[in-house]
């Protein structure tokens, strides 16, 4: 259970703008989602004392492991993107905007002879109108009881669509005309498709249509002293602002839009961007990346490559959109203009918003990427506090004489003895150093019977044993006092660092910690091995994976850290590396010994000569189709050899060997 207060963000880092924010876990995965009109003031309730929290509350605070936030211009826009979110992340404590599993939709069922709207969940059919999601099936029913006044379609089930025309007598709506009844005949099928059409266009967006026609006909009846059909398209227009009003947008047209905004410093910058679809938020992503050394980098240079990275891998109207809006045009605007119109396949529209809602809107992204930047530092600066607390609690609970500031840690991949591999993993400040990861292949280890047999500890002891030769090996000159940490001097350093190449001798550093995969006797092998070679003096833990528990050399019990430190977290991640790193190299290794050619094993036909007859053939199958004097014209295939080879392929087929010289069958 975490303790909240160790991811709470500074009260004056929080925006007091409107926003939605997301608590995630260790895992990074999102939890929970909300809206709030006060982001400071909603976030600051959920880091008050636990006591004073509701159970549920409490319980989601001690599992997330951090918080961060996305500000918006208005309510409406928090609501819109909040259901956006939990649609996408489904957020375990996000139950009160949960329902059997899937967020309800307002679906027409067009591919039907006579469409019937209702609330669907799960996963869409085709040919299938959706509209939504909505928090609660309850809210769709009452759009729909508002919209049934304007557009009589059917809403009731296949059972009763059925037994109403079957007795001729149409349901409930059907009399107060809520419904058309097509079941009965009052309108045709065909009509009533008419009607449900128009409630699609009207709930895609082309509301102006139908309100500037039912005013029209309003004002008619009104004129033809009319005055109960007026009153009755009175009440029908009320009806469509009614629904009007509860569906708000970002923008009064239905545009759609890519919203970019960027924050930068001198050495990093962070790109946020907003998606626009019928002018609702449907979306927002970010990225924070380092400008490098180059310090031309400018805004329109980041925009560009931003443009690049978001639409490299799209192609569709519906991926790019009609109008990309950035703070910044790219040196070459035409060009990425051509580019993004070649992916959509229509005009796109690449600008800088002046004024009016776009310009608005752009400002609400360029503030989300300047609060994404300050947040970026603060968790560079707090992940880095963080690895400082793990080494030192693996200093203090393993009882070690200093911090491991270099970590490395060993694992062995095989099946049943066979394709046996081990690996080794680095770790440097808390950190990977891929650079000096290394991989072993290791013999089979052979029983009393001269058969393969699967022993991890006998493999873990020679990986070791070679691992440690080849830094006493390298490391012979240096002074005794040489830590985990790679010399300032380095790149000067003289031939005692250096192999005959003038690289760093990768293997000269030795660790402050080893940690090997699994129990007790992985720890033992381990031990011995680092005794054998004269390196007993390096400490050395075993993590066993049922339990997570810490095994020393010459324990009898392991050491067990709790389920919330920073130590055991960090031995994880060396030893799921590790685990990670031989497993692939294991598959490597057995996906090669399971590629055979039947060009394998043919006496003086070695590698590099298969390589020039598959060059020269293009297939196995033509060279077993072709004769000697074919054979022959690749480079370095004589008579005898293509001879050679012409018999050991026939042979492997079944068919007789046959000289080509003189015609006789080969035994």
């Amino acid at each position: 259970m975490a303790d909240p207060r160790t991811y709470r963000p500074k009260t004056g880092d929080i925006p007091t703008e409107p926003g939605v924010y997301r608590f995630r876990d260790r895992d990074g995965r999102v939890i929970y989602v909300g809206k709030a009109k006060n982001l400071r003031s909603r976030l600051s309730n959920y880091f008050q004392d636990l006591r004073l929290l509701h159970p549920r509350t409490r319980t989601m605070v001690t599992t997330a492991a951090s918080v961060e936030w996305t500000i918006v211009r208005t309510e409406v826009e928090a609501l819109q993107l909040e259901y956006a979110w939990i649609k996408e992340f489904d957020p375990r404590f996000n139950v009160k905007y949960r329902d059997d599993k899937s967020y309800p939709y307002l679906a027409v069922t067009m591919s039907d002879a006579v469409p019937r709207a209702q609330v669907m969940r799960g996963r869409k059919r085709p040919g299938t109108r959706y509209f939504g999601p909505f928090t609660h099936a309850w809210a769709i029913r009452d759009t729909l009881d508002q919209l049934m006044r304007v557009f009589p379609m059917r809403t009731c089930s296949n059972g009763v669509y059925r037994r109403a025309e079957a007795s001729g007598r149409p349901c409930l709506l059907g009399y107060i005309d809520k419904c058309s009844a097509p079941c009965v005949g009052k309108v045709s099928k065909a009509e009533h498709r008419e009607i449900a059409q128009d409630f699609c266009d009207f709930m895609a967006g082309d509301s102006a249509r139908f309100t500037r026609e039912i005013e029209r006909r309003m004002k008619a009846a009104a004129a033809d002293l009319d005055f109960e059909q007026a009153a009755r398209l009175r009440d029908d227009l009320g009806a469509l602002e009614k629904v009007l009003q509860k569906s708000a947008v970002v923008f009064d047209d239905a545009t759609d839009a890519d919203v970019f905004g960027v924050a930068e410093d001198d050495l990093e910058a962070a790109v946020q961007v907003f998606h626009v679809r019928g002018g609702r938020i449907r979306g927002q992503r970010g990225w924070v990346t380092d400008k490098g050394s180059d310090a031309g980098v400018n805004t329109a240079d980041l925009v560009e490559a931003m443009l690049l990275e978001v639409y490299g891998d799209l192609q569709g109207r519906d991926d790019v959109p009609r109008e990309v809006l950035v703070p910044s045009l790219p040196p070459d605007v035409e060009t990425v203009s051509s580019w993004l119109r070649e992916r959509r396949g229509s005009n796109v529209d690449v600008r800088v918003p002046q004024r009016g809602d776009k310009r608005e809107l752009a400002a609400t992204v360029a503030k989300n990427a300047e609060h994404a930047l300050a947040r970026h530092k603060v968790s560079r600066a707090s992940d880095l506090t963080a690895r400082s607390q793990a080494l030192e609690e693996l200093q203090e609970n393993l009882g070690l004489p200093e911090a491991p500031l270099r970590i490395e840690c060993f694992d062995i991949s095989h099946v049943q003895g066979t394709n046996v591999v081990g690996s080794m993993v680095v770790f440097e400040d808390g950190l990977p150093r891929k650079s000096e990861y290394r991989r072993f292949i290791v013999n089979g280890i052979e029983g009393e019977d001269g058969t393969l047999r699967n022993d991890d500890v006998a493999a873990m002891h020679e990986v070791l044993t070679r691992r440690f030769a080849r830094l006493a090996k390298e490391s012979a000159d240096l002074a005794p006092a040489t830590t985990g940490e790679i010399p300032a001097d380095a790149a000067t350093a003289g031939p005692s660092l250096r192999d005959e190449n003038g690289r760093i001798k990768r293997f000269a550093y030795r660790p402050q910690l080893l940690v090997v995969d699994g129990g007790r006797p992985q720890v033992d092998a381990a031990a011995r091995a680092l005794a054998d070679v004269g390196f007993d003096d390096i400490p050395v833990v075993g993590l066993a994976k049922r339990l997570e528990e810490v095994w020393l050399v010459d324990d009898d019990y392991p050491v067990i850290l709790p389920r919330t430190s920073e130590a055991l977290y960090l031995l994880q991640r060396v030893r799921d590396e590790a685990h990670r790193f031989a497993i692939t190299f294991h598959r490597e290794r057995r996906s090669k010994s399971m590629t055979t050619s039947a060009l394998d094993g043919i006496a003086g036909l070695g590698p590099a000569k298969q390589k020039a007859l598959l060059a020269h053939f293009g297939s196995l199958k033509r060279i077993r189709a072709a004769d000697a004097d074919a054979l022959c014209e690749v480079k370095g295939i004589g008579p005898t050899l293509a001879e050679t080879i012409v018999r050991s392929l026939r042979q492997e087929q079944g068919e007789p060997a046959v000289n080509v010289m003189t015609g006789e069958v080969v035994e």
